[in-house]
């Protein structure tokens, strides 16, 4: 099996709610489909975008599989895999792992917490014996209270399957050091879209991105001419598209690119308590710069519900 996780522009896939709050199958289908025919790189079901703490046991896996199912083989699928009890993240790890095509998982640091490094590098450790599959570790000491310092990281690549990092600390001094630290092969990803060009000239591989959920044939042209070192077409679509990427943070993602998707008629803006839609004021503020950079001109003819 191949260990290497792909380089490129992958999307943090938003789940799909109906209004009474179930998960929205037909949705979420017609959603993967068109990531997939929108050259998406790679896509990650049930991660913190995808309100993946909120998702029964079952949701969580039928979504995966979903996922698995609708992309088909079109693009690779890394499913978020994350909990900060080590015993029942390495079960859902073994679990999940038996989804036929399924390419990896993503797994956060435990949130909550706050384990030590080598605290961290044994959950890790367990996690990646527990599947055969590439495992991509996620840094986001915002949300978790724990940071993958770069000596850690550097001990985890030791581990075969251990594939990639998704460097959402926002610290470019710290993701050009395990940059440099990489062993041939590890991926080194940003995981946040305002820096990506930047992680991607310090020599990184791709982005994680939420944007790319509504934009993601553009969102994969900037990261791939980035990855070219066509630096005029990255930064001109980068610039383009800035006022977006900024706004999908005006209120707790991933309340705000919910909103959009639903201008554009993808989806319901419906989210699961504690998580709130967006206020009518940053609603209008969305839908300003959705119609400004031409998102909503198709939405009645894109409307999947």
């Amino acid at each position: 099996m191949n260990m290497e996780a792909p380089i490129g522009c992958g999307t943090a896939l938003v789940t799909p709610f109906r209004p009474d709050g179930s998960v929205d199958e037909a949705a979420l289908t017609a959603f993967v489909d068109w990531q997939a025919a929108s050259g998406i790189s790679f896509l990650i079901p049930c991660g913190t975008t995808g309100e993946a703490s909120t998702l029964t046991e079952a949701e969580w896996l039928r979504v995966i599989t979903l996922t698995v199912e609708t992309a088909a083989g079109r693009v690779p699928v890394f499913a978020g895999c994350s909990h900060n009890a080590t015993a029942v993240a390495v079960e859902r790890a073994a679990r999940v792992s038996q989804i036929s095509g399924l390419s990896g998982i993503l797994t956060a640091s435990p949130y909550y917490n706050k384990p030590s490094q080598e605290g961290q590098f044994q959950h890790f450790r367990a996690i990646a014996t527990a599947t055969p599959l590439p495992v991509i570790l996620y840094n986001i000491p915002s949300r978790t209270g724990v940071n993958i310092e770069p000596a850690t990281l550097h001990r985890l690549q030791s581990i075969p399957n251990i594939a990639a990092v998704k460097e959402s600390s926002g610290n470019l001094a710290q993701i050009a050091e395990v940059i440099t630290q990489a062993r041939e092969g590890f991926r080194v990803y940003a995981g946040d879209d305002g820096i990506a060009l930047d992680v991607i000239e310090l020599g990184g591989h791709g982005l994680v991105s939420v944007a790319s959920n509504e934009i993601p044939a553009e969102m994969s042209d900037m990261i791939a001419a980035a990855i070219a070192k066509n630096w005029p077409k990255a930064r001109g679509l980068q610039q383009r598209f800035a006022q977006l990427m900024k706004a999908n943070f005006c209120e707790p993602n991933p309340a705000p690119a919910k909103a959009v998707l639903a201008l554009m008629g993808r989806m319901t803006d419906t989210l699961r308590l504690p998580m709130l839609p967006v206020t009518a004021e940053s609603r209008e503020k969305l839908a300003s710069i959705a119609s400004e950079l031409g998102l909503l001109a198709n939405a009645t003819a894109t409307h999947s519900m």
